[in-house]
């Protein structure tokens, strides 16, 4: 049972994918505890016109409290938020998430790029932006958004990305802090977000 926390989120952590990205969402969500004290944001790339079935998968595997977003959900700790197909996700500076349909980025909607950099301009140094398994580029300008505003940005390496395009186009941008395989990823923002994570 998923104990719920009305904690607003002092970090927010973004997670984007693409191709190969349902594994690499469970390997990193499934070991994240349900008192992270932090909101997690999901963007996985998906066809516009199927129903998403991430956010009930991505909640029987996690501790975490797992839903699809709606626009004014507030970020609270210990819960994830995925971004519905064909919306693109954003979080806005009072911790709530926004839902619009503007026009595609890299082809795509939901956008990593529009997530991170709205997560940059609104949590600063209390923004992880981490890239997952996918193909293309979405992410790599969204991550040195992130990085500029003094948060952390984490890629996991080509040995265990099904697909590298997305998290090699942002190690291209040099904003990766931390590239690391799939299984190393939770604890490294498990220690990102208990590290400092008040104000």
């Amino acid at each position: 049972m998923h104990e719920v926390s009305e904690t607003r989120a002092e970090r927010v952590v973004g997670l984007a994918a693409s191709a190969g990205g349902l594994n690499a969402l469970l390997g990193v969500v499934s070991k994240l505890p349900g008192n992270l004290p932090a909101a997690v944001v999901i963007v996985q790339h998906l066809e516009p016109t199927h129903q998403s079935m991430i956010a009930s998968i991505l909640n029987r595997r996690t501790d975490l409290r797992v839903s699809e977003a709606r626009g004014g959900d507030r970020l609270l700790a210990g819960h994830a938020f995925v971004a519905p197909p064909d919306r693109h996700l954003l979080v806005n500076v009072n911790g709530t998430l926004s839902l619009t349909q503007s026009e595609l980025v890299h082809f795509v909607r939901p956008s990593a790029d529009l997530l991170f950099e709205s997560l940059a301009a609104s949590y600063k140094e209390r923004a992880i932006a981490v890239v997952l398994s996918g193909t293309g580029i979405d992410g790599s300008l969204g991550t040195t958004a992130v990085k500029k505003m003094g948060g952390l940005v984490i890629a996991q390496d080509e040995a265990t990305a099904e697909f590298f395009g997305m998290p090699g186009a942002a190690i291209e941008t040099g904003a990766v802090e931390l590239v690391l395989p799939l299984d190393e990823i939770s604890a490294a923002i498990v220690r990102s977000t208990t590290l400092g994570a008040t104000v």
